[in-house]
């Protein structure tokens, strides 16, 4: 199979009908989940829609001015009108300036006094011209970075991406630049340790984290900044990418947009699975946040990763596969084209088994197969790294010859450390020559390799693709909410009226106002 880069990877052979069957599927699963998002907004949705306006600083002890206005109107029962509505409500009252426009907001009584039609009308406009206005702004600025990024150029697929996370951005930028010049054509800044559970994005530059550096709009900016720069010293463009999940993931998509984000890591069920984020709430977000990548242009990355962290990556390397078809398809709803499908899988197969290559090589290739245009995402080894650092990068390199042989997107580089403490700069530098090596060394076995029909490669493929049409039969029949509470994914079982977040989750009113959301589904 050549793929649309030029390269080349060894043919795999499916059932046609039952990769088809399997695109069915899962749009079934998706489209009463989908039904359930158009009768619901969220506190984060509306958050947005505020930043969108321009809404981005703090208030009185850094609280961010959506959250102030946001949290007042849920807490008199007024979201369901959109936010939208009500900025436009006390704009026409004589508020002007952010912050008076917040406090206004939030000093509205229960029951605010109707607006005469003819008023209320004009409104309307008004707002719907501001969002094409703030839409517009917004599309200059993705303009600009794929500007950049057309002048520079890109290395080749796959593109070799590296981690950095002190928890001080300005240590990150000196990190992500020496990795840039060892050669990385992504930098992904980790987020702070469960900041995906604060119902707020932090304001402004931070200088602390603990496993990461917070996501902030600030920092993105600052971290872009420097490495538009350092792109330019090296005349090829450096990606970066962050984190859309959590509770905040469509104020961290607008954020990422507006700063000029190449990727994100934006997933429908790794905040369900992992951070115990209520369901309801999460597809709400997630599908807000990816309507966002799609107007800006933004890569998303999968987490179906994970799911192999947490059970086993042999017994459930078909749970990989169902998730991708569900993530793909919700993908497509939100308007992202494949190209912009970066879905995930790793490389996490206990190596203590014999012939794990060939059942790694059977994985990796049927996802290249069944996702021939998505840029797909390949993690190397964490789950069974050890401290014995020469076999940890071993481990790594085998991961990258994986990669390389079934023609992934993105390379995800291990680090011989990485199990016992933040990678040093050394660490990358290792994983950077280890991955140039494997890259020259095997550039063209792709087109060389054959595998044997009938044989383990073939075989395990097509085992695992039909256990993941079982399993996306039984989800269709199911539903979503009830095979998450049934641990399907991750072998981690979730309710779906448990979790964090629930509160924040608000049926429309059938006069809800949103104009981004018009834009966005391309209604006006």
């Amino acid at each position: 199979m050549q793929l649309s880069d030029g390269r080349h990877v060894p043919d795999l052979h499916l059932d046609r009908a039952q990769v088809e069957r399997c695109r069915a599927l899962a749009d079934r699963i998706t489209a009463p989940v989908l039904e359930f998002v158009g009768r619901h907004t969220t506190v984060s949705i509306e958050r947005t829609v505020l930043r969108l306006f321009g809404l981005h600083d703090a208030g009185p002890r850094g609280v961010p001015l959506v959250n102030m206005a946001v949290d007042a109107l849920h807490e008199k029962r007024l979201l369901h009108r959109g936010a939208a509505y009500w900025m436009g409500y006390v704009m026409r009252r004589g508020a002007t300036d952010p912050l008076a426009i917040v406090e206004r907001m939030a000093a509205l009584p229960s029951d605010p006094e109707p607006l005469p039609p003819a008023e209320e009308h004009a409104l309307l406009a008004e707002m719907r011209g501001e969002a094409r206005a703030g839409v517009d702004e917004l599309r200059s600025r993705v303009q600009a970075r794929d500007a950049l990024r057309a002048e520079l150029g890109v290395g080749p697929r796959p593109h070799k991406y590296l981690i950095v996370a002190t928890g001080n951005i300005h240590d990150d930028v000196e990190q992500a630049r020496a990795a840039a010049q060892a050669g990385a054509d992504v930098i992904a800044v980790i987020r702070s340790t469960a900041q995906s559970l604060l119902d707020y994005v932090p304001h402004g530059a931070t200088t602390e984290g603990y496993g990461g550096t917070y996501a902030t709009q600030e920092n993105f900016r600052i971290m872009r900044e420097a490495l538009d720069d350092e792109s330019r010293k090296l005349r090829r463009y450096v990606h970066l990418t962050n984190y859309s999940s959590g509770l905040c993931m469509p104020e961290i998509a607008f954020s990422a947009a507006w700063e000029r984000l190449d990727m994100l890591l934006n997933d429908a069920m790794y905040g369900i699975l992992f951070r115990d984020i209520n369901m309801k709430r999460t597809l709400c977000d997630q599908h807000f946040s990816r309507r966002i990548c799609a107007l800006a242009g933004i890569l998303i990355n999968t987490g179906e990763d994970n799911y192999i962290t947490t059970a086993d990556a042999d017994e459930a390397a078909h749970t990989v596969i169902a998730s991708q078809f569900v993530n793909e398809s919700f993908a497509h709803r939100a308007g992202l084209p494949d190209r912009l499908i970066g879905l995930g899988h790793s490389f996490e197969i206990d190596p203590e088994r014999e012939d794990t290559i060939a059942r790694e090589l059977a994985q990796a290739l049927l996802v290249r197969t069944l996702f021939p245009d998505a840029p797909i995402k390949y993690m190397p080894p964490t789950k069974h790294k050890q401290g014995d650092i020469f076999f940890s990068h071993a481990y790594d390199m085998m991961s990258d010859v994986v990669g390389w042989v079934t023609g992934q997107g993105i390379q995800l580089l291990g680090m011989m450390t990485e199990a016992m403490h933040n990678p040093f700069l050394m660490d990358r530098y290792v994983a950077l020559k280890g991955a140039d090596y494997v890259y020259r060394a095997w550039r063209s076995m792709g087109a060389e390799i054959t595998f044997r029909p009938g044989g383990m490669v073939e075989s395990r493929a097509r085992e695992t693709l039909g256990k993941a049409l079982a399993l996306l039969e039984e989800v269709a029949r199911d539903g979503l909410p009830a095979s998450i509470a049934r641990a399907r994914f991750g072998d981690v079982a979730r309710a779906e009226d448990g979790g964090k977040g629930l509160s924040g989750v608000v049926p429309r009113d059938p006069a809800y106002f949103n104009p981004f959301l018009e834009i966005l589904e391309g209604a006006r």
